[in-house]
């Protein structure tokens, strides 16, 4: 946007600088001295306010000229090339509405012009009827031997024509019809001579020389013609295929009910109006919206397009499908109580799992690579107050979003916090998650069995992040505990169970069942397998499952322990075979009695977020051009990562994607569960992309190709290290900056000139060390005016390499002579720096 000042405008326009002011006070705009800037906009309004005072009409353009010249070279006989040069130009005008109303007016008339043409033919059709069919009552004359030509069907209808009015309606024919026929009931000669009259009208036939086939005469009234002398079935079956295919007046318009969702595309619209997609495309070009056959519309102006098409709109919610689904899922029973779901969270190496280790009499950590949980484990345990179920999250800071799904499907939350490391980050961010999902904090003060334990430390830090102790008049518990002794471990699980009691928590046993995906990977072995939380209800084994965009019929279920069961009931996580895919961690689970129903949201599901995919994906629009612009420049990392579950997966492409900064980025372009596949390895290779294996290894065919191509792949089991190396590879990206280093100052005492190197200037050393090979800078009143290179560097008589701090020498600037007293020499050097995120 071009942004000038009020006095550059001033200048521009030729104008006093006080007389704009004023024209652009009297149009309203906020500018009142000469610096103020003036935009676009702004200019745009004071050219209305000037046009509208001299009486001019303002008017928004109504023609648009787009203008595209392109240039190809074309290679003609020999080595010669030919430029060719083609100019396209399309100009769009925007009709008014006086324009589009006298249009549609002009449509009108069309229409009902044609609609009286097809009244009049209807009328002159059923007054040949009529006609016909009072003359059949009429004494027919025999046959004589030689008949003149019989009359053409040309010469048929202008009789008829000739003989009826044209205003007179049908019914009103009809009775004049039955007031004239005792007029024409005369004489037989009178009939005879109007026949007579009637037959000597000259016709095709005769013109030809053809004469008349001679048949028959007709006695009954149900076989004569509408003529009696001329009779017979050839005639009898022309009229009647002319009576039975003449004109009719159009059907009416079909109305039609179209669905429009939030969105539709121009196909999908023509689709439902059974209308031709281009017939829209012109109906938006009318309108001054140039659209194409698969660009998608908005609900108001696809209602629009519909209405003046002449259809019904129905809108229609693009959600119909799910909320019919919940309809579906509604059930009553009888409702009981059920286990509390416990989450427990806190602060790296806290003792989290091995405190879940002492409840539950299993050694979970030792089977953790590097000491720390990098899974969601979910388990319930027995105790002597009752059933509890718990869920394990991760405490490192990568795997943010891990707990935040651990919040969101537990009733309580047990915080960790080692009495002797106290507060921590992570400590803080699991308070953060669990006010968010509103949930209850007991808080365990895990290690005091050390020496440097301090509980009160620990409720002071907690206070501070308004989680206030019963002890100190809050409602938190806080319960020490020693994982490794047990300690305090049966107060905790009773402090959890009295905060059960509280929640009054509840859940309908008879259900189908219903809960949240914990975790989910891909076995080699087994295929899909995800850990579902049973949150209502009870799942069986055979039941058909909708989990987020996936579906099917579980074929076994699994516990905590690898041991098959037959159903779970509320609160019980397991391990479930017989999905598609691998949903997402957090994905809602629900049982269907239909799997017609199933595939058909799964379906409708995977579609969504194809589009939001693509949506996203879409960066050609006008408003991100300038935000995209520099994205291109930046430097990228390319990743290809392979994770053992879904969860390890999430929280590696948050972590590595964020480690960018305005210069470097890093790129997952390609995340999966399970081992690194050949199409794995090739993807890398097609986007040169570096291999990251988190906890699984390569097949054959993936190990072959980075073999034959030299890809990079590396396999990692601890997150930390995998952040790292992608740390360093990033900083080696950045490269290095230049920075300067001043080495010495000298100051210029007198001048003197020399035959052979001109001016030479009488320094004192008053910073640093002067260097002969080193770039200078002279400086006047600390203002560079010159910048190069020593010519000369000489301690009395004698050349110097250096000169230090505190002695007296003399320097030759090199092609510069006007150095003066009171100047100052600065020697500097350039150092490369690495830099770093």
């Amino acid at each position: 946007m071009t942004q000038v000042t009020v006095k550059e405008l001033a200048q521009v326009v030729n104008t006093p600088v006080e007389r704009l002011l004023q024209q652009m006070q009297e149009a309203g705009l906020p500018h009142a001295s000469a610096d103020q800037v003036v935009t676009d906009t702004e200019k745009q309004a004071l050219l209305a306010h000037l046009k509208g005072s001299h009486g001019e009409k303002v008017e928004e353009p109504r023609k648009i000229t787009l203008q595209r010249k392109t240039t190809s070279t074309l290679k003609v006989a020999g080595s010669k090339t030919v430029s060719v040069e083609v100019r396209k130009k399309k100009t769009y005008v925007k009709r008014s509405p006086a324009e589009l109303e006298a249009e549609r007016q002009r449509e009108l008339d069309e229409q009902r012009a044609i609609e009286e043409a097809a009244r009049v033919q209807a009328e002159i059709a059923a007054a040949k009827q009529a006609e016909a069919g009072a003359k059949v009552e009429e004494p027919v004359a025999p046959v004589k031997p030689e008949l003149p030509a019989a009359p053409s069907d040309e010469m048929v209808l202008a009789a008829v024509a000739d003989a009826i009015p044209l205003d007179v309606k049908p019914a009103e024919r009809k009775k004049s019809d039955e007031v004239r026929r005792p007029e024409r009931a005369r004489s037989d000669d009178e009939e005879r001579r109007d026949r007579k009259h009637v037959q000597h009208r000259p016709s095709i036939k005769e013109k030809e020389k053809v004469p008349a086939p001679r048949v028959a005469p007709r006695t009954t009234d149900d076989e004569s013609d509408s003529f009696g002398r001329r009779g017979g079935r050839g005639g009898k079956s022309k009229l009647k295929k002319r009576n039975q295919h003449g004109f009719q007046s159009p059907a009416g318009p079909i109305v039609r009910d179209v669905n429009i969702g939030e969105t539709i595309t121009v196909a999908d619209l023509a689709a439902q109006m059974t209308i031709k997609g281009a017939e829209v495309v012109k109906f938006m070009f009318k309108l001054g919206t140039p659209v194409t056959i698969n660009q998608v519309l908005d609900q108001e102006t696809a209602q629009l397009i519909a209405e003046e098409f002449g259809h019904k709109v129905k809108l229609v919610s693009d959600n119909a499908l799910e909320e019919a689904l919940a309809e579906s899922l509604k059930f009553t029973g009888e409702a009981q109580s059920r286990a509390p779901v416990v989450t427990v969270m806190g602060h790296v190496d806290h003792g989290k799992t091995s405190l879940l280790d002492y409840i539950r009499r299993a050694k979970v950590a030792a089977g953790e690579a590097g000491g720390i949980t990098q899974h969601i484990g979910a388990y319930h345990v027995e105790t002597d107050r009752g059933m509890v179920t718990f869920l394990d999250t991760p405490g490192h800071a990568a795997f943010t979003a891990m707990r935040a799904r651990g919040a969101k499907a537990t009733d309580i939350v047990i915080l960790v916090v080692a009495a002797d490391d106290g507060v921590m980050p992570q400590t803080i961010e699991a308070v953060q998650h669990a006010r968010a999902a509103g949930v209850p904090l007991v808080v365990a003060v895990n290690k005091i069995d050390k020496p440097g334990a301090d509980l009160d430390r620990i409720r002071s830090e907690l206070s501070a992040h308004e989680v206030t102790s019963e002890e100190w008049g809050g409602d938190t518990p806080f319960v020490p505990v020693s994982a490794k002794l047990g300690t305090g471990v049966d107060e905790l699980l009773e402090a959890v169970l009295l905060q059960a009691e509280i929640l009054e928590l509840k859940a309908t046993p008879s259900a189908p069942g219903r809960g949240v995906v914990v975790e989910s990977r891909l076995d080699k072995g087994r295929g899909p397998v995800a850990t579902v939380l049973v949150q209502d209800g009870t799942l069986r084994q055979g039941d058909m499952i909708l989990v987020g965009s996936n579906f099917g019929r579980i074929r076994a279920m699994l516990d905590e322990n690898g041991k098959s069961i037959k159903e779970a009931g509320p609160s019980i996580p397991v391990e479930i075979l017989g999905l598609d895919g691998t949903p997402d961690a957090g994905d809602d689970m629900t049982v269907l009695a239909d799997e017609r129903k199933a595939r058909e949201v799964a379906l409708f599901r995977q579609g969504k977020f194809r589009e939001v995919k693509l949506a996203r994906a879409h960066a050609g629009k006008l408003e991100n051009i300038f935000e995209n612009m520099g994205q291109e420049e930046k430097k990228t990392l390319n990743i290809v990562l392979k994770s053992d579950v879904r969860g390890s997966l999430e929280a590696l492409q948050g972590s590595l994607t964020g480690l960018g900064n305005d210069e470097v980025q890093v790129r997952v372009v390609g995340g999966g569960v399970g081992g690194i596949t050949e199409s794995d390895a090739n993807l890398a290779l097609a986007s040169n992309a570096v291999l990251f294996g988190f906890n699984v290894r390569a097949d054959a065919g993936a190990r072959k190709i980075v073999e034959q191509e030299g890809l990079d792949m590396r396999y990692y089991n601890v997150i930390y290290d995998i952040i790292e190396d992608v740390k360093k590879a990033l900083t080696g990206m950045l490269g290095s900056d230049v920075r300067e280093n001043i080495l010495g100052v000298a100051e210029v005492r007198d001048v003197f000139r020399s035959p052979k190197f001109g001016a030479i200037a009488g320094c004192m050393v008053i910073e640093g060390t002067v260097y002969r090979n080193r770039p200078i800078r002279v400086l006047r009143d600390d203002v560079v005016i010159f910048e190069g290179e020593l010519e000369s560097l000489r301690r009395f008589k004698d050349d110097a390499a250096e000169v230090r701090n505190g002695m007296e020498c003399g320097i030759g600037v090199k092609s510069y002579n006007d150095v003066k007293v009171g100047d100052k020499i600065e020697v500097f050097e350039k150092v490369q720096v690495a830099r770093s995120l």
